[in-house]
């Protein structure tokens, strides 16, 4: 599977679905587990990756994502490579709440926080900044480690789109309206090459 070519392919994939998703509740570093149709996502990213094979397979290591991973390491006999650093951002005060639920509570730092989230992030908080630079690291070790293949990622909403704007240098404070949400198990590609990166495709359904 491996090419000449001493480019790594990263195929970014967010977790399935949460028993948080339906009511849109911020998860962060909560172990929160998938639903039925979480785990139905994950079977399908196990069939896309048969049909679109790698070389490995790495995952955050909060549950969710594992239990997402694995059907694609059970499809290839590939082992799980598991990454602390790709753990989703520490929510603070908002770990198991929703936004419309801070709203109600302190409107005029809701209101900041939807503006510009990186410079009002909410209270106790991980810095969106720390994050997006643990990540980017996360995943520069990640392809320095693969030269020339094609590697499965399995990580975080708010992570991923945070490091998704690092890589293609957008700014970080327009996370949320650029990249609005990735889909659950939705694959994007991103080619990373001699420390600079290049979007190949962006929240891909992973029955595509």
């Amino acid at each position: 599977m491996s090419t000449t070519s001493r480019s790594t392919t990263l195929f970014l994939a967010r977790h399935g679905q949460t028993v948080w998703h339906a009511e849109n509740r911020y998860a962060g570093v909560s172990d929160v587990p998938l639903t039925d149709e979480g785990r139905a996502q994950a079977e399908a990213l196990g069939r896309w990756v048969a049909a679109h094979p790698v070389d490995a397979i790495w995952t955050s290591t909060m549950s969710r994502a594992v239990a997402t991973a694995e059907p694609a390491c059970h499809a290839l006999g590939l082992p799980m490579k598991r990454e602390p650093a790709l753990r989703e951002c520490d929510f603070g005060v908002m770990e198991g709440r929703t936004l419309a639920e801070f709203e109600l509570e302190n409107p005029v730092r809701a209101k900041a926080f939807q503006a510009d989230p990186v410079s009002y992030p909410f209270p106790e908080a991980e810095d969106p900044r720390t994050a997006a630079a643990r990540g980017t690291r996360a995943l520069r070790h990640i392809a320095a480690a693969h030269p020339g293949e094609r590697v499965l990622v399995v990580a975080h909403n708010t992570l991923l789109r945070l490091v998704l704007c690092t890589a293609l240098s957008i700014p970080l404070g327009e996370y949320r309206r650029v990249l609005p949400s990735l889909g659950s198990a939705a694959v994007t590609g991103l080619r990373v090459e001699d420390g600079s990166a290049a979007l190949l495709s962006l929240n891909v359904p992973c029955t595509s």
